[in-house]
């Protein structure tokens, strides 16, 4: 069989949000707060603390390397949504450009990428929820703050603030984007009186040497470090950009929404980020803060600032959830696109009638999101994320070239500049961080892709809906 024998008609997902589809509720404003709400979040507030341990003061260039790599990204991600306003993301650009066999593999990372952050994130709020009560000398017991790779049984607080979440995107999308755009501007509030309390104890000595690790990732020990491997945990960081396209089939005019959306979050985060890094370096030498789990409140906290601390961590606390809320909401999009694609159970893909949303999907997620979180250490979660998405990220640019090739003259509300040179550096960019991953990441990674296929081909290929036509 050919691997590109199926692709999915553009034409059939332009029009798939008319029968049964989600309900149009959003504009730009709170697409543009699901990117930011969905990227300013663990990366900044947490990975941080990892990123400078594994590149020193060139965290920074390693913030720079990830940013530049999501913007290729984004400008392709931006053509395509404007294009394929439907719910899937990568998963459905790929499935139109690349065929279904390429947009099962992108679609079952996806589902790696968005369940591991959403647990990623509750772990790292976990981490500054705990900080902040013993701040305020209230302590839980250790077996119920972390999982078992730290010496306890479950980190409860993890589930607790995954079973929140689901309950409010139960509510609706709508009312859900709303509590989202409050919650980011109080991030943001408290990443900009971060900068404002930490600039004037800037230091140009905490930058030499620049990068301790070199450029390159190297083994060291059991780890790799250096400019590069930072760059591909921070990664994670960056890209929840992607969780706008998503939204597609509820974006009100989608051909203006997801652009502005995609791109304006992105800009967004890079000149935050970059901000941010530069502001913490400068602040305090690297090795200080490296391994802290909420390195922010760490440094202005030895900056003697005990107070701002505590408002950054309750920051955290609160705000934090938006990822959580973003990748959530994305990855029940993710496996609705794929249940009415007849590749995944199509029970699944049923829309409440009051909510216009997939309940039963978003509690499923949420299930096994909550699990992972309760058992698994932050650092393996990221990077195991950071594998589904630059996966996704080199379908996203080849599928930009390929429909370019195929359909150059098909409309495009936005159209990426340089199209074969933003396709070609989402590629090698996104191919480099990714053989800058742990060794083992690798690994895992592709035994989540063989069982993957092993399923598509044993089940989900027969069970196809463009399979079912193309037999009839």
């Amino acid at each position: 069989m050919k691997l590109f024998d199926r692709r999915k008609p553009i034409q059939a997902l332009q029009s798939q949000h008319v029968e049964g589809g989600l309900r149009r509720s959003l504009g730009w404003p709170h697409l543009v707060a699901l990117g930011v709400g969905a990227i300013v979040g663990t990366g900044i507030y947490t990975l941080i603390g990892e990123g400078a341990d594994k590149a020193g003061p060139a965290v920074l260039l390693s913030f720079g390397i990830a940013g530049l790599v999501c913007v290729f990204a984004g400008l392709a991600y931006a053509e395509l949504a404007s294009m394929m306003p439907a719910a899937g993301s990568a998963y459905a650009y790929s499935y139109a450009a690349l065929g279904e066999t390429i947009a099962w593999v992108v679609g079952w990372s996806l589902i790696l990428e968005y369940s591991v952050v959403c647990s990623a994130v509750a772990v790292g709020w976990s981490g500054y929820a705990v900080g902040f009560l013993e701040a305020a000398n209230v302590h839980l017991p250790h077996a119920l703050v972390a999982g078992p790779h730290a010496g306890g049984v479950i980190n409860l607080p993890a589930v607790i603030i995954v079973a929140m979440v689901a309950g409010l995107l139960a509510i609706g999308t709508r009312e859900s984007a709303a509590v989202n755009a409050v919650l980011v501007v109080i991030k943001i509030t408290a990443l900009l009186a971060f900068i404002a309390v930490a600039a004037p104890h800037f230091d140009f000595a905490h930058f030499q040497p620049f990068a301790p690790y070199g450029f390159g990732a190297v083994e060291d020990g059991d780890i790799k470090r250096g400019v590069m491997a930072a760059a591909a945990i921070i990664f994670f960081a960056f890209y929840g950009f992607d969780a706008v396209s998503t939204a597609a089939e509820e974006a009100k005019r989608p051909e203006r929404d997801l652009p502005i959306g995609i791109l304006g979050s992105m800009v967004i985060c890079v000149i935050l980020y970059i901000a941010v890094a530069a502001t913490a370096v400068g602040a305090l030498p690297f090795e200080q803060f490296a391994k802290s789990k909420e390195p922010l409140a760490h440094i202005l906290r030895t900056l003697q600032q005990p107070w701002l601390a505590g408002v950054v961590g309750l920051a955290a606390v609160i705000a934090m959830p938006t990822v959580i809320l973003a990748f959530l909401y994305g990855q029940s999009r993710i496996f609705f696109a794929m249940a009415r694609d007849g590749l995944l159970p199509q029970r699944l893909a049923v829309v409440n009638k009051r909510t216009g949303s997939p309940l039963l999907m978003t509690g499923l997620t949420a299930i096994a999101v909550a699990g992972i979180a309760a058992f698994f250490p932050l650092g393996e979660i990221a990077a195991l994320a950071n594998a589904g998405t630059l996966c996704a990220f080199i379908a996203v640019g080849a599928a930009l070239m390929a429909l370019r090739l195929h359909e150059p003259s098909r409309a495009r509300p936005y159209r990426a500049p340089l199209a074969f040179l933003v396709g070609t550096a989402t590629i090698l960019g996104c191919a480099y961080l990714f053989i800058s991953l742990q060794g083992r990441t690798i690994v895992y990674f592709f035994l989540w892709n063989g069982v993957g296929l092993a399923i598509y081909w044993l089940f989900a290929r027969r069970a196809s809906v463009l399979g079912k036509a193309k037999r009839a």
